[in-house]
């Protein structure tokens, strides 16, 4: 099961009491005090893993407790230091203050391990409280206490390209056939219920990763659909790739115009990344229907893209030395057929050179 969002209890371990003890051994009067400290409180890490990619193994184990630290004994011997508790999570997980809401931590490197919570520190033995006008003090320091603290942990993939699109209009189709993943895919809308990762290979040392989202509908930013729930998954990509189904009963123009809107709803911020455009499903019409329906599509947008070949369309750089591009323009535009692997080499071309063009 994928689980993106959980909320989970944690806390670093307590700290070890002081010992009061005296010297004893025979032959020996009134010794004096040999009590050792109390050991350090194990301290919360976490680490990320590559390893794994859903938060799913903190289903039904709500509480994370770091060992304590044991007691100080005599002959001045320091208490064992608590065991630390180190929590594994995957690349792209960001940590989240129940209360406050407030981002504590956003973990993205693989291996990484942070030290999140501090264990408490152990009380010292009576050793450290023996005077001129105490020769034998009896008593000795608690443990400070560790720390607890309510969090949420969030998955967000990362990724360099990302998917939007409404439902059953090719997503899973395209990555299935450009990538190594293995989504569900059928004849239905939200075949899609979980997000998906694919590395894409443009060369024998080159690729990227394409993130496959469930399907956007009108109103998916007030909560409509499976959209909100997963939205958030592409914040992290460098390159939006919105899939418009050419042979859908909608057509591309309010499909692009729809998934426009709902990105605004959502972010700002995602609204304005860079971003390319796709017509799926090419070998369901013909050509010269294809033709117009692109070109109406740039025309109604008011999209100014030079044409490279049929159904093929790129944005001129504004800055040739810069590459800069306009945000608010496709840096491509292009017909595709997933079914019959048409354009699929020139796609992943477009793609790998946006990404670069955007890292």
């Amino acid at each position: 099961m994928f689980v993106d969002r959980v909320e989970i209890f944690v806390s670093s371990g307590k700290g070890g009491e002081g010992a009061v003890s005296f010297y004893r051994e025979k032959f020996v009067i009134n010794g004096g005090p040999d009590g050792g400290d109390g050991g350090k409180g194990g301290n919360v890490y976490f680490i990320v893993d590559r390893n794994t990619d859903t938060l799913s193994h903190f289903r039904g184990h709500k509480h994370f407790k770091a060992q304590n630290g044991k007691p100080g004994l005599g002959r001045n011997k320091y208490g064992k230091k608590g065991e630390d508790l180190v929590i594994s999570v995957p690349p792209g997980t960001q940590v989240f203050d129940v209360e406050s809401g407030k981002l504590l931590l956003d973990l993205l490197e693989e291996s990484q391990k942070i030290l999140f919570l501090e264990g408490g520190k152990g009380g010292l033995g009576n050793v450290h409280f023996k005077s001129a006008t105490n020769q034998r003090p009896t008593y000795a320091q608690k443990g400070m206490p560790g720390v607890e603290k309510n969090i949420r942990l969030e998955l967000k993939l990362i990724a360099d390209v990302g998917l939007v699109g409404f439902p059953n209009v090719g997503k899973s189709t395209l990555v299935s056939v450009l990538s190594n993943a293995k989504p569900e895919i059928a004849n239905y809308e939200f075949t899609t219920l979980i997000p998906s990762l694919g590395i894409v290979n443009v060369g024998d040392y080159q690729s990227f990763v394409i993130a496959d989202i469930p399907g956007i509908i009108g109103g998916a930013s007030e909560g409509k659909g499976l959209g909100l729930e997963f939205l958030r998954h592409i914040e992290r990509t460098r390159f939006l790739l919105f899939v418009l189904d050419i042979a859908n009963y909608r057509d591309i123009n309010t499909q692009f115009d729809i998934l426009q809107k709902e990105l605004k709803n959502f972010s700002q911020e995602l609204a304005m990344r860079p971003f390319g455009v796709i017509f799926s499903k090419l070998d369901a019409l013909e050509e010269e229907e294809i033709s117009k329906k692109i070109e109406e599509f740039l025309k109604e947008f008011n999209f100014s893209l030079q044409k490279v070949e049929d159904n093929h369309y790129l944005q001129a750089s504004k800055n040739e030395y810069a590459m800069e591009f306009d945000t608010n323009s496709p840096q491509f535009v292009l017909g595709i057929s997933s079914v019959v692997g048409r354009n699929l080499d020139i796609l992943k071309k477009n793609l790998y050179e946006s990404v670069k063009r955007n890292a």
